[in-house]
């Protein structure tokens, strides 16, 4: 039986990050709102400390350390936003940290690890198992592995966006939340059926990544290779148990968007409300524009979870 994370571990979890995690604004487009004949409430945790929803789950975990693990230190696998949050999150706790980056993931993303005081070890992505390299290290040197998404700690701390959401706005009608492995659509989860129950729940991923949609259709997790995406936030080769199972239950839908609509949705963020905004944080507008009809006249959250894109490929995305 999972020990499945719930609403009291959320409410926990935000107290542990008061004074810690930026509680992001929520931003508002007139532009949005005329487009689609809906009210549109934008949650900016692009905005939030290393540029994504990332830290809150991870100084959640981390700050819940014994005094051995505290000392040995921490060790996580992530492309990018993950790393961050346990650098930085394991630096502002005195924790060391050692974080499994994918060769590839963006320079800027890899810069920021090491800047926080990660220590970064790279791996491909495409021909290794990072799960297995990532179990190898823990076990040889010790440390306290914590994985991006499948951990209660993880998705009680990434639940606390949509909490701040929940209570700045009241009730919605809908929420649209990016999926990759599930940590931040499981956590919004929680606080939606707690603080607005009759919110429909939508969870979106690349449409060449859409395990997650076929996992919840079928009832069963289901694997795939890592999918070729620019929204590299969201190159989950399947969801965890846990957030599967509460996927399961508390979300309505599994929604899907192309590389395309992302594009399209980085040129709104950027024009129309000044925002930098990465390709998987565009998920959310990206399948929320194609439900035009179903959300007339309705009240919609959308969690934009990061903004950690490197520049010159931010600008191309913008030019192409």
């Amino acid at each position: 039986m999972l020990n499945l994370p719930t609403f009291e571990d959320v409410l926990a979890a935000a107290r542990r990050l008061e004074g810690f995690a930026h509680r992001t604004p929520v931003m508002c487009s007139q532009t949005a709102d005329k487009e689609l004949g809906a009210a549109f409430f934008f949650k900016c945790e692009n905005l939030q400390r290393t540029g994504a929803f990332k830290f809150r789950g991870a100084f959640n975990a981390l700050a819940r350390f014994d005094a051995a693990q505290r000392r040995r230190g921490a060790l996580a696998f992530s492309g990018g936003n993950h790393a961050q949050g346990i650098a930085l999150s394991a630096a502002l706790l005195g924790i060391p940290s050692t974080i499994l980056m994918p060769h590839d993931a963006p320079a800027a993303k890899v810069a920021a690890t090491k800047g926080y005081g990660g220590k970064v070890v790279l791996y491909d992505r495409y021909t290794d198992d990072r799960e297995a390299i990532g179990h190898k290290l823990a076990e040889e040197q010790g440390l306290t592995l914590i994985g991006s998404y499948d951990q209660p700690d993880v998705i009680a701390g990434q639940g606390t966006a949509a909490k701040e959401l929940f209570e700045e706005t009241g009730e919605l009608d809908a929420l649209f939340v990016c999926l990759g492995g599930g940590g931040l659509l499981s956590g919004s989860a929680l606080s939606a059926r707690a603080l607005a129950p009759r919110c429909k729940i939508y969870g979106v991923e690349p449409a060449t990544g859409n395990d997650g949609q076929q996992s919840f259709r079928s009832g069963a997790i289901v694997h795939i290779d890592t999918p070729q995406t620019i929204a590299d936030g969201a190159q989950a080769q399947h969801l965890g148990r846990h957030t599967f199972e509460i996927i399961r239950r508390d979300v309505d839908d599994i929604l899907t968007a192309t590389d395309e609509e992302l594009v399209d949705g980085m040129r709104f963020f950027a024009s129309r409300m000044k925002l930098v905004v990465e390709p998987t944080g565009c998920l959310g507008l990206a399948a929320a524009r194609g439900m035009k009809a179903e959300l007339m006249g309705k009240r919609v959250g959308i969690i934009v979870s990061g903004g950690n894109v490197d520049i010159d490929r931010f600008a191309a995305f913008l030019a192409g």
